[in-house]
């Protein structure tokens, strides 16, 4: 888990579990004595969803009514896009597209993009490259280029398969929604806080994007759970499948389950982004990462001072 001040990029907080005893380091399996926010690259599943999205608006492909006719399934090349609960043909808007996490919906956002400009945006929020946090050992994730996409490749990583990211680029890249569309670069350090930032879409998108996450939250979204009182949360779960090493191809069992989002929604003071590795049982997002992320939300938003909505 990462707790960031969207307004500075500061990182007022980060856990690893399982825990490890500093008096011997040696006992903790290696996994445990690494820092997983900065080391470990996973495919964030429908988080990602939020940057397809934005980047699809700052283009002026959509906005937040454009509205879909969405068929059960997608073809793309080998892939066949469903989503993660079966249904007949449905019409959305984008804004019900993200609520409700439509797989079918977010690829057609995808496509309207296109390769090369869904790339721009990638890289745009901060992917495929280190985040310069200051922690040892951080990984600039997987992002393959344009020319090294495979067939299916706009069907998988619009939903955030077949892209692997660090829960620090993805607290970074929420904090500039979070922030009206400006990233900074996340700091340990109050005195090297990026003051000047860097604008990645514009105010107008940044909001509308944060309104429509506050959907994610709302009856009928995917994060009911995630729900603090008192307060107007925007967020998005995330479900992904994890690639089997000895096959090459995506489990049936194993998954990560994550949730990244701000609050108060209408001026974010607090963001938290939670990534949960091969949880037993529950395994989607909104069962696993939410509550997670509600726990904390839920101590340190009244422990900050943080004023209710």
């Amino acid at each position: 888990a990462v707790v960031m001040d969207p307004r500075t990029g500061e990182v007022l907080s980060l856990a690893n579990w399982p825990s490890v005893d500093p008096n011997d380091i040696g006992a903790a399996d290696e996994e445990a004595r690494e820092n997983r926010a900065v080391t470990t690259a996973f495919e964030p599943g429908s988080t990602f969803k939020a940057f397809t999205v934005a980047g699809a608006m700052e283009d002026q492909l959509i906005d937040p009514s454009t509205r879909f006719d969405l068929p059960p399934e997608l073809q793309d090349a080998d892939r066949t896009i469903g989503e993660a609960h079966a249904r007949g043909y449905v019409n959305l808007s984008v804004g019900e597209i993200l609520a409700q996490s439509s797989n079918v919906g977010s690829v057609m956002i995808g496509m309207k993009l296109g390769a090369e400009r869904f790339d721009h945006w990638v890289r745009r929020f901060g992917f495929g490259a280190p985040t310069d946090v200051g922690l040892s050992g951080e990984s600039p994730g997987i992002v393959l280029k344009p020319e090294d996409y495979s067939g299916s490749s706009m069907g998988n990583m619009p939903i955030g398969q077949g892209i692997a990211v660090t829960p620090m680029q993805m607290a970074a890249a929420y904090s500039a929604l979070a922030n009206g569309g400006v990233y900074r670069r996340p700091t340990l350090l109050r005195s090297e806080v990026d003051e000047e930032g860097r604008r990645i879409v514009s105010k107008r998108t940044a909001t509308e994007v944060a309104e429509m996450l506050e959907g994610v939250l709302a009856a009928g979204g995917t994060a009911e759970e995630a729900s603090v009182p008192g307060y107007v949360v925007a967020g998005k779960t995330g479900t992904a499948e994890k690639v089997d090493p000895e096959t090459g191809t995506y489990s049936e069992t194993k998954f990560v389950a994550s949730f990244a989002g701000f609050a108060p929604a209408k001026d974010p003071r607090l963001l938290v982004s939670v990534m949960v590795d091969e949880p037993q049982g529950m395994y989607y997002g909104g069962e696993v990462a939410a509550p997670a992320f509600e726990q904390i939300m839920a101590f340190a938003l009244p422990y900050l001072r943080i004023p209710p909505d």
